[in-house]
């Protein structure tokens, strides 16, 4: 039997270039300034004062971010997708331009604030318009493209920080993010189509879960900054308390952030959302990988900074080729391999750490980082048309399409936590820290594996039951 399905080539998507540049756009900038601002800002408390609230920093955006992405859905209905673009590119430049102008750390944190607003916005509606705005056939495609910006923008971030920050222009930094984002918004209206629900009741506000995922996402953030082992394990505890929380009032709730979908028993979009959490909570690896390559490989920090998005390269080289496949089974076979090649490559990294490495096994390091993300980008893309494909509703598709930016920044916020506690529970001694980082990951990773696999069955299921339904449904026809 053909299970093959039709997907849209490259060259189809390219005829939408617009819609394309707008939804790719949007998400490189949010992921470009996380990585870009995290260079600058020793630069910035040089200039400007601060160092106490330095930590906040990321605090600030990331809770903002989580916030944004969960209003997803209420700004669409309100202000229909351009009208929500253009706020999302909007918030994201006077962010930049109070940051840009900041006299004080104080007002620093409000322009970062404001961007991680604009920012979580932008990724949120990546995904709910590549459901609305592109034919079914073009989800993988678009899915790979926003997908990938996520690896790109983590491989430009830093490189364009750092250049910026050896010549002393952090507050250049962030006029150019404001004129990008402006000139983004300026494109908005030429090229996105008209979503014809502009003035439509907004949905509500789902406030328990909203107050109930910003306590857990800053939980995690103040988790990440301690040093001491004992409060970073009580800051986890509590942000996964609060995660719990968060799914009961989800499922007895009657406005959620979610799906219904994802709290129906037999639904495998639970264990889809659960496979990109592991996948996505891998990549926190790379805040350490530079650290490893200069005291353990004595690489200079430009090379070290290579090694450390060596990860996101072949995460998003890897979507291009990924996204290309037809057969369900293939693709099924994709969604477990992702996280098997993650683990796989993450383990072999931790048994490849030695204490002064000599060349030849830090170079050897590359290929292995390069394989272990192109383990997220063989799955992440067609994890996300499973999530956008897992219900005929089509306010509830765009609910789990943007739903896909809320696990993803949720999944960064928990992986860097852990990363940060896996690393200090190795202390004092660098390489014990690596392997603990890097072997934690490693089964952090192969979860997904359990999940996916768990995803794949329970589709198969439904698939089967809908084809028993056609079927009977023919036989009464005939009759």
């Amino acid at each position: 039997m053909d299970d093959s399905q039709r997907v849209g080539s490259w060259r189809e998507l390219g005829r939408r270039f617009g819609t394309a540049a707008v939804l790719a756009g949007g998400v490189l900038i949010g992921a470009v300034n996380i990585y870009l601002a995290a260079s600058l800002l020793p630069t910035a408390v040089a200039d400007i004062g601060g160092e106490r609230l330095y930590a906040w920093n990321a605090t600030v955006f990331l809770t903002a971010q989580v916030v944004a992405t969960m209003l997803v859905s209420r700004t669409l209905s309100r202000y229909g997708d351009i009208g929500s673009y253009l706020i999302g590119f909007g918030v994201f430049a006077v962010g930049s331009a109070v940051c840009a102008a900041s006299p004080a750390m104080p007002v620093l944190l409000v322009g970062r604030g404001a961007q991680g607003l604009g920012a979580g916005l932008l990724t949120g509606l990546g995904f709910a318009l590549v459901y609305s705005a592109l034919p079914r056939h073009l989800w993988a495609r678009g899915s790979a493209l926003i997908s990938a910006m996520f690896g790109l923008g983590n491989f430009v971030g830093p490189a364009l920080g750092g250049l910026f920050a050896q010549f002393g222009s952090w507050r250049l930094a962030f006029v150019v993010l404001a004129v990008a984002s402006g000139a983004m918004a300026v494109f908005v209206p030429r090229v996105l189509p008209r979503s014809g629900r502009d003035g439509a009741d907004p949905a509500e506000v789902p406030l328990s879960a909203l107050v109930l995922v910003v306590g857990a996402a800053g939980a995690v953030s103040v988790a990440g900054i301690l040093a001491n082992k004992v409060l970073m394990v009580a800051f986890i505890a509590l942000a996964l308390m609060l995660v719990t929380a968060f799914v009961v009032t989800e499922q007895r709730s009657r406005v959620r952030v979610l799906p219904r979908q994802t709290y129906r028993a037999g639904s495998a979009l639970r264990w889809v959302y659960l496979t990109i959490v592991f996948l996505a909570a891998g990549v926190a690896v790379e805040i350490f990988l530079p650290l490893f390559g200069q005291r353990m490989g004595g690489l200079p920090p430009v090379a070290a900074g290579f090694f450390g998005a060596a990860l996101s390269l072949g995460w998003s080289a890897s979507q291009v080729v990924s996204s290309s496949a037809r057969r369900r089974r293939t693709v099924r076979r994709l969604r477990v391999a992702g996280p098997a090649l993650l683990a796989a490559g993450l383990a072999v990294l931790a048994l490849l750490q030695q204490r002064d490495a000599p060349l030849l096994l830090v170079l050897a390091w590359l290929p292995v980082l390069l394989l272990a993300g192109t383990g997220i980008g063989l799955a992440m893309p067609h994890l996300s048309v499973a999530a956008m494909s897992s219900t005929p509703d089509k306010a509830e598709g765009e609910k789990a399409a943007a739903a896909i930016a809320t696990v993803l920044t949720m999944a960064t916020a928990f992986g860097a936590a852990v990363a940060g506690l896996l690393v200090n529970l190795g202390g004092p001694t660098m390489l014990t820290s690596a392997r603990y980082l890097l072997f934690g990951f490693a089964a952090l990773s192969a979860l997904g594996v359990a999940t996916a696999l768990r995803a794949d069955h329970l589709a198969r299921l439904t698939e089967r039951r809908r084809e028993s339904g056609a079927e009977a449904g023919g036989h009464q026809r005939r009759r």
